[in-house]
């Protein structure tokens, strides 16, 4: 094999010119944080708000890679497991829900460190394409980036040899845990990119790469509940987000990125903000319906709150989930299908699946697929 240049990035921090413009980016995604932190601390049920937040994150993170699968097919499968996927890709963003929830569950355990990453990533990478890719250990060999069918001598671009990838893995490491001085937000964006350019996986590096920013504030104390996620700003801007990641290797170009992701921060803040309300107001409005109608059966408001859960439900699962009889479950969601909140998706006579459209189209608006 011939030579090549591999590209080894600089130890944390780095210098920056804290200028005018910086600041004013700093204290505008700082106080929409904040902002959203609190939105997080009165919400009476935040999970209403963290379960399809979370899986947005995992249809817009996968997207990036290529992975297409609609927020809606997401839902649906859930609701319908174990049944064959109607969109192939769906297991890997699943995977990807899964990898959330138990690396938010470690961080009562562990900091943001090697180990952390490694027991998301073989969460992530479980039996989907890729689960070939040595899962939960870290790489032994050299990767690249380039087009599909690329050689190394084609590559885009080629991260550090293994040898200076576990000594630059373990520089980031230390960095994250020694109390840095940069301003938090700042710190996030250099994680990010630090861990992209390190790319210490086989595959799978920018989905586990992108978990680590809601990680990271949860860890931190930045929001009270994980709700913010930037992959929806960066799949809206993809070309955007790796050049910028680019341009920090090969031009030392660090400010235009740290510019983006402070952007990315402020819009998905707000963004999130938005949602949260237009969400909480349905559901007021859902439970308001309830109150004025008669003979309501009993679990007619259980599944009001499931729903915003998952918009897709089934009536064999919740009676096993909730451990009430199917007739039960039955009653309910007949008449939630009765007054407009429910629909039916498909006649069937077995594992019937119901959905709520209203809250559907809510959730799916912002969808770029």
């Amino acid at each position: 094999m011939t030579g090549y240049y591999a590209f080894l990035p600089n130890p944390l921090p780095p210098q920056i010119n804290y200028d005018r413009n910086l600041s004013f980016l700093l204290s505008e995604a700082a106080r929409l944080l904040g902002d959203l932190s609190g939105t997080g601390r009165i919400l009476p049920n935040p999970y209403l708000l963290i379960s399809p937040y979370i899986r947005r994150e995992a249809v817009s993170s996968s997207a990036i890679e290529g992975t297409l699968t609609s927020l809606s097919d997401l839902f649906f499968f859930e609701a319908a497991e174990p049944e064959k996927p109607r969109v192939p890709d769906v297991r890997e963003v699943k995977n990807y829900v899964r990898a959330m929830e138990y690396g938010i569950g470690l961080l009562d355990e562990l900091p943001i460190c090697i180990r952390l990453i490694r027991e998301i990533h073989k969460v992530l990478m479980e039996g989907v394409r890729g689960e070939d890719m040595t899962p939960g250990e870290l790489r032994r060999k050299q990767n690249w980036i380039g087009p599909p069918g690329c050689t190394l001598n084609e590559a885009t671009f080629i991260p550090p040899p293994v040898k200076e990838m576990n000594d630059a893995l373990s520089g980031w490491e230390a960095y994250l845990n020694s109390n840095p001085k940069e301003p938090p937000l700042i710190q996030c964006a250099l994680m990010h990119y630090q861990f992209e350019a390190i790319h210490p996986f086989l595959d799978g590096n920018g989905r586990i790469g992108r978990l680590l920013i809601t990680f990271f504030f949860c860890e931190r104390g930045f929001l009270s509940q994980p709700l913010l996620y930037l992959s929806a700003f960066f799949e809206k801007y993809r070309e955007e987000y790796y050049s910028r990641l680019f341009a920090v290797s090969q031009k030392g170009d660090l400010r235009g990125w740290i510019d983006f992701f402070l952007r990315g921060v402020a819009n998905q803040a707000q963004e999130a903000i938005s949602d949260a309300r237009k969400i909480l107001e349905l559901h007021a409005e859902y439970q308001e319906i309830l109150i004025g109608t008669k003979k309501i059966p009993e679990c007619a408001h259980m599944l009001i709150d499931e729903i915003f859960l998952n918009p897709y439900i089934s009536i064999s699962k919740l009676s096993k989930k909730w451990n009430r009889s199917y007739n039960s479950v039955k009653s309910g969601v007949t008449r939630l299908v009765r007054i407009g909140i429910l629909r039916e998706t498909l006649k069937r006579k077995r594992n019937r699946i119901f959905y709520a459209p209203k809250l559907l189209d809510l959730l799916t608006a912002n969808e770029t697929n």
